[in-house]
């Protein structure tokens, strides 16, 4: 039995003890209205005698009075009026074909109020109105600034499943003026469950304004989800469902080519960014730190999307010449492998944090420099190449060692464990098993050695015991999706294809699908914002990157594999909405007032096209860990996957994932999205040349939405066959 309050005690029996005001069948659901005196309910009644109820409006310490009652069909509204003031809730069914009940609820107060307290939303309901001997299983929920969503199944009585979304953008006027947050406002404690309105406790709630207090959005389902499988595949269609009843934020288009100028302009010139040992330039990790030695990560990580970069722009630059020159450097013969950190600096670790210890290795650091090592090693370059052939035994013996579960931190001589859970009772580094996995699957690609193929395989099958528990590091699970996807279409083994489900339900479990209009938040889009790790507070610039490329990678890699159509919505809009925000890491694109005047690591300088590691919604200042220089690539990333060049006179550009082929001044792009969703095209002037092309999709032809002597804009379908001909 569990312990409810007084305000879910007698919820069901106020609820029966009223008059129904109003009844509505959708399918085969039907929706009850009452007014219980301190509280507007929504009953859904599920077709085997279920009974689910939402708190559509709370009069705080005071009783509705219902002053009009409006019903086309279409919308339902209910005026409802209070002493303290006076609340309105609009009630539609936006999408009938998928149940989904859609409530909004205003108010606007007779006088300044704290509010110090909101009950959760979310009833169930049973025949004899007990409802703390219901059971229930709640398979996702929000966790600090994430999507303001519930997924849950009743398990007692035998009810069914639902799936909940609180509309956060909407909350965005009520948290500026009372300035409280919309993180961590949707969860609860079953059988008291769902949105609880943000309690004040530094500023009223202003007199004479109306506020929006709720737009949830709620998805009814029979079925009791119980396998790890079956709760991503309905998490991930539900989350689609309403996704496409949400009104999303405008694309806001940035110049990358321009920016990745930018960045290497001030990558070069700016003395913060390096430092040297023995003659040779490396990078810093955060700007000005020159107190940490070098790391080999940090080098990769700016110089592998830079030689991207450089194929795709065709001109060399010495960035490159100097990076790679100093990667030897990093090779430690007491383990025959490259070091996190450079040998010869080594003494300059203050052992200040766990890693900052000589030979001490945080696992998922091994391997992400070695990736990036192969991906420039299959872009020809011998000195990658031969650093990743020689130390790739090392990371083999590590992962036989551990038998391919890694712990936090280890010892890289002797392999003694130092931290062997994130959490007590959490586990290690559960997803590096993954981008342990994405490494082998490298290897296999450049040596067509099957000893790496399997090795994959597995490390790939230590992630089928996780469950929905995978997620570690955003940009590692991400890396780890695509891993099980390639294996999948080498093996044709359904489990790989399916955990790769589970790695990116993580992933959009992990996602902000919301626009933060208030504090700072308010200065730069964050709608679907994703946060490096499960806890993170922030989002962060590296990660964020990686997840973008590597989700990238996995769409075009899924063109001829049939994935969940809800990954063929999702993905693409995450792709279309990153290249649209990112771009806010990059101080100049943020006002000086909310860059933090503290830094942990390093300097800040406003001006600077370097990264912040660290970007906040809501009240708190960004910037607050560093300028990470590491992040430095984002940019170099972006363009020669977004960006297509014609020629010296133009470029094209698409914010969705894509493929491409060309033939002289004729272009023939493949879109696999959704094609109930929208994408942006632009074909871009670089020259005195008049932009004069011809454009359709699947052999329509389309107009410009917007054009201009240096860009014509157009508004394509996610899916089809567009063709731009000179």
């Amino acid at each position: 039995m569990h312990t409810v309050t007084a305000w879910s005690k007698t919820a069901q029996a106020d609820i029966e003890n009223s008059e129904i005001l109003l009844e509505r069948k959708i399918l085969d659901y039907t929706y009850q209205f009452y007014n219980t005196g301190d509280s507007l309910w929504i009953v859904a009644l599920m077709p085997e005698n279920g009974k689910l109820a939402f708190r559509a409006a709370f009069a705080m310490n005071s009783c509705f009075e219902v002053v009009n009652l409006f019903d086309d069909q279409d919308t339902i509204v209910f005026a409802l009026d209070t002493r303290l003031g006076s609340y309105e809730v609009r009630i539609n069914f936006p999408d009938e074909s998928s149940r989904i009940l859609h409530y909004m609820t205003t108010f606007k107060a007779n006088a300044a109020l704290m509010i110090p307290f909101w009950p959760r939303d979310i009833i169930p309901l049973t025949e004899n109105g007990n409802i703390e001997n219901t059971a229930g299983k709640i398979h996702m929920e929000q966790f600090g600034s994430r999507s303001g969503l519930i997924f849950a199944s009743i398990t007692k009585p035998k009810t069914g499943s639902f799936f909940y979304f609180q509309n956060l953008t909407s909350l965005s006027e009520y948290c500026e003026a009372t300035q409280t947050e919309s993180k961590n406002t949707v969860g609860g404690n079953w059988p008291e469950i769902g949105f609880m309105l943000p309690i004040t406790d530094k500023l009223p709630l202003p007199a004479g304004k109306t506020f929006t207090i709720s737009d949830a959005y709620i998805v009814l389902e029979t079925e009791i989800v119980k396998e790890t499988l079956s709760i991503c595949e309905h998490f991930l269609n539900n989350l689609v469902k309403i996704y496409k009843v949400l009104q999303q934020p405008r694309i806001e288009y940035h110049n990358w080519p321009e920016i990745a100028q930018n960045v290497l302009s001030d990558l070069s010139q700016n003395k913060g960014a390096w430092t040297q040992k023995n003659g040779i330039p490396y990078l810093n990790a955060y700007l000005c730190d020159y107190e940490t030695p070098a790391e080999s990560m940090v080098q990769l990580s700016v110089l592998s999307p830079y030689r991207e970069y450089e194929i795709w722009n065709s001109e060399k630059h010495p960035l490159y010449n100097d990076l790679i020159s100093g990667l030897p450097a990093f090779y430690d013969p007491k383990i025959n492998c490259i070091n996190r950190w450079l040998p010869s600096l080594a003494d300059k670790l203050d052992q200040s944090e766990e890693q900052k210890k000589e030979m001490v290795m945080d696992s998922w650091y091994l391997h992400h420099p070695l990736m990036n090592l192969a991906r420039l090693a299959l872009h020809g370059d011998k000195t990658a190449e031969k650093l990743l052939l020689d130390s790739i035994d090392y990371a083999i013996k590590v992962a036989h060692h551990f038998k391919y579960e890694w712990p936090v931190f280890y010892d890289m001589e002797t392999l003694e464990v130092i931290k062997k859970e994130t959490a007590p009772g959490a586990g290690g580094e559960k997803d590096v098993s993954g981008a342990y996995a994405h490494l082998m699957l490298l290897l296999f690609k450049l040596t067509k050695e099957k000893r790496y193929l399997y090795e994959a395989e597995k490390a790939a099958k230590k992630l089928t015991e996780l469950g929905l528990n995978i997620l570690y590091q955003a940009n590692n699970t991400a890396f780890a999706a695509g891993a099980l996807l390639e294996l999948y279409k080498i093996t044709n083994k359904k489990l790989y294809l399916e955990i790769s489900y589970t790695c990116l339900s993580g992933l959009f479990k992990n996602i902000q699908l919301y626009d933060c209009r208030y504090g700072f938040g308010k200065n730069y889009t964050n709608f679907f914002s994703i946060f490096p790790l499960n806890d993170a507070p922030y989002t962060a610039a590296y990660e964020e990157l990686e997840v973008y490329a590597a989700l990238s990678e996995y769409f075009i890699q899924a063109t001829d594999v049939e994935i969940l159509p809800s990954l063929k919505t999702l993905i693409p809009e995450f792709i279309k909405y990153a290249v649209n925000r990112i771009a806010y890491y990059y101080p100049p694109k943020l006002p000086k007032e909310m860059l933090s005047e503290e830094v942990k690591t390093g300097e800040l300088q406003a001006d600077l096209w370097v990264p912040l590691e660290d970007l906040y919604n809501g009240w708190e200042q960004s910037g607050q860990v560093g300028q990470e220089v590491y992040g430095a690539g984002m940019a170099f990333g972006i363009v020669p996957r977004q960006y297509i060049k014609i020629d010296e006179d133009f470029l094209i550009f698409i914010d969705y994932p894509h493929q491409f082929t060309k033939r002289g001044k004729s272009i023939t792009i493949r879109l696999d999205g959704d094609i109930e969703m929208t994408c942006n095209l632009k074909i871009i002037k670089l020259s005195k040349s008049k932009i004069d092309f011809k454009v359709s999709q699947d052999n329509e032809m389309l107009s410009p939405y917007r054009k201009t002597a240096k860009m014509h804009e157009y508004k394509i379908s996610g899916q089809g066959l567009i063709k731009i001909q000179l």
